[in-house]
Formats: C-alpha cells, sequence, structure tokens
C-alpha cells in the first residue's frame, strides 16, 4: 500500500493520516501530545473503530513521553488524566476502551518501578496493539474468504479498510484478500452519507488496489439486489454487544433490512476486540450524536433552509436477527450470537 492510517511514535510524533481530506489530498498530522489525539479522533482526522483504538494507545505513549515527573506515582497519576481525556473524544467505538484498558493494565503493574521503565512499557504496549491490529485484520481476510464466491458482487458500507486500521481492514479486508486470492470481486460502494466515507474513502481505497467498484448512493441497496445480482453484503462494526446487535455506521440498519428482504447474506467483520460482552443487547450502545452542519452543509455551503433542525446520529444498531454471520480473526460465528460468542471468546482465553 502507498499509505498507512497512521505511523508509529518515533521520535514522540504521531502522524496521522489526514482522512478528511482525502481524496483530494494525501496530508499527514503529526501530533506530539495526547490532547491533539484526542481532537483528530474527536473531529474524524482518523477513524474507523481499529485506527480509533490504536491512536488513543499512541496517545498514551505521547502523555507519558511528556511527562516530567519523579517517581512512577506520579507518571501514573498524569496518565490517568490523558487516559479520561481521550475516553471522551467518541463514545460508540468500543475499540476505543479496549485499547486504553489495555495500556491501563500495563501502567498500573507495579513491575515497572522505574519512570523510564514505566514509559518504555506503554510505548512498548501501543506498538504491540498497533501490530497486533495488522496480524488479526489480516487474519479476518483469510477467514472470509470461503464466504465469498469466485465471482461475486458485494455491497459494502462506510469505510472499513486500511484506512481504518492499521492494515489490511475488516469488511475490506475481505473484499481485498478475496480479489489477491484471484476472486472477482465488484464492489458496489454505498457512498455513505452525510461525511461519504464510501464514495471518498472506499472508492479510493479500492483504486489503489485494482479492485472493480461502483459508487452508488445509500438509497440504492435494494435496486440493485433487485435487477443487478448481488450476492452478499459486508460491514464492519464499531460495537457488538453480546447478543450480536452490533452498532456501525449510519445506513447499516437499512442496508440490513434490504439484504434480509431480499433473502441475501449480510456479513459483519470485526475483531474480538470490537465485541463487547459486558453490554447485552445494543439498547445499550451510545450512539454518538454529531454536529447537525454535517448535514445542513456540504463543504461549508448551507444546502437546507435557514435555522432547519436535523439529526444526526453517527451510527446505527442493527438487530442480530438480520445478520447472517459476524467474522473474526478466531472465526466465524453464526446465531444464537448470545453464546457462540461467548464460546468464540472462552476457546480464544484458551487457545
Amino acid at each position: 500500500m502507498s499509505f498507512r492510517s497512521l505511523e508509529g511514535l518515533e521520535p514522540g510524533v504521531l502522524r496521522l493520516l489526514n482522512q478528511q481530506l482525502i481524496p483530494a489530498q494525501k496530508t499527514y498530522i503529526d501530533c506530539t501530545d495526547y490532547q491533539a489525539v484526542a481532537a483528530v479522533i474527536r473531529e474524524m482526522v482518523v477513524r474507523g473503530a481499529p485506527a480509533i483504538g490504536d491512536a488513543a494507545a499512541y496517545g498514551m505513549a505521547l502523555a507519558a513521553r511528556a511527562s516530567t515527573a519523579a517517581t512512577p506515582e506520579t507518571v501514573r497519576t498524569e496518565l490517568a488524566v490523558a487516559d479520561g481525556v481521550l475516553r471522551t473524544s467518541r463514545p460508540t467505538a468500543v475499540n476505543l476502551f479496549w485499547a486504553l484498558d489495555r495500556v491501563a493494565g500495563v501502567i498500573n503493574d507495579s513491575a515497572h518501578a522505574t519512570v523510564e521503565a514505566l514509559k518504555a512499557a506503554v510505548l512498548s504496549e501501543a506498538h504491540a496493539i498497533a501490530a497486533d491490529d495488522a496480524r488479526v485484520c489480516k487474519q479476518i481476510g483469510l477467514n472470509g474468504l470461503e464466504l465469498v464466491p469466485d465471482q461475486a458482487t458485494i455491497i459494502h458500507h462506510c469505510n472499513t479498510g486500511s484506512l481504518a486500521t492499521q492494515d489490511y481492514g475488516t469488511a475490506l479486508g475481505i473484499i481485498r484478500t478475496a480479489h489477491e486470492h484471484g476472486k472477482r470481486v465488484y464492489v458496489l460502494v454505498e457512498e455513505t452519507r452525510p461525511r461519504l466515507q464510501g464514495a471518498r474513502l472506499t472508492a479510493w481505497e479500492l483504486h489503489e488496489q485494482g479492485i472493480p467498484y461502483q459508487i452508488i448512493v445509500d438509497g440504492a441497496s435494494g435496486h440493485f439486489m433487485r435487477l443487478h445480482g448481488v450476492d452478499l453484503c459486508v460491514v464492519g462494526a464499531d460495537r457488538i454487544a453480546a447478543n450480536g446487535d452490533t452498532a456501525n455506521k449510519v445506513g447499516t440498519y437499512n442496508l440490513a433490512i434490504v439484504a434480509h428482504a431480499h433473502g441475501m447474506p449480510f456479513y459483519v467483520a470485526a475483531p474480538l476486540s470490537t465485541i463487547d460482552l459486558d453490554t447485552p443487547s445494543g439498547d445499550e450502545i451510545e450512539i454518538e450524536e454529531r454536529p447537525s452542519v454535517e448535514i445542513t452543509h456540504i463543504e461549508g455551503v448551507p444546502v437546507v433552509p435557514q435555522a432547519a433542525p436535523a439529526g444526526n446520529p453517527a451510527f446505527d444498531v442493527t438487530p442480530a436477527k438480520y445478520i447472517t454471520a459476524i467474522i473474526t480473526e478466531k472465526g466465524i460465528v453464526y446465531p444464537p450470537y448470545t453464546k457462540t460468542l461467548r464460546q468464540l471468546f472462552n476457546a480464544a482465553e484458551t487457545s
């Protein structure tokens, strides 16, 4: 690939590809403190659940590096403040909290008895989280390969590829893997209103990878399913509840219902870190509400009547009954998800 969503913390700088400017520009932003990392997560300079987790982990490493405290205990106190700021950057993607919890486990480990040892351990864990992201996504692609016919038309929503992760991606990683294994895939890319992550980001990635695609408006999925021989839908996830209910970019729920009406497989691809067994169902998932200007304006130009009210949820929840299977790095699970997701975690813990 000719790009990466983020590049590691050496020396003391986290470089993030500015996804607000793609496809017009491929520009990187340098973050040198955790406040800047929180801001770019909030402003969607970096986005996608796994990439948000990676960035947050590096934000903690930046906070550790910047500390001038003389004792590990004082460093830990300062890092707790950074952790709190990063946790407020976006509420729905569970990978953010998963990554911060993982770093917190290292911070609170009394084995790191000096300031330098603690700082090094935080940076090492951030590197490990990013490396795990790349490895896990590649395995998701391989696991999902069996579900893609040798010749397949696939509908995809939002962006779940290299821009949303450290490398291969989740749902787009499956499509990329199928393409690399010689399968003839053709992707119908939903534009994904209102920020056009499909039209801007996914289309750009597919072009970079030489994978055939066509952009369609979000409301056209039923038309293409009925008339143009779609084979499957595959999407990513920002949080999967214990019962299989899945929060993903708004519009996913609509796509799942249309796929169900046409008897079409609807797959969710996500790492285990996106599965939240502590959340019983989608009803308990907090849905981020973003500024209405994202709907009322396009590139700063108003496109609705002045003072028109607008609701702008960033995500919706697809009920588990519309999901054919969930593809993870540890395998593919099918309903009933309340049982199979827990079995998946139990098997992962003992392997």
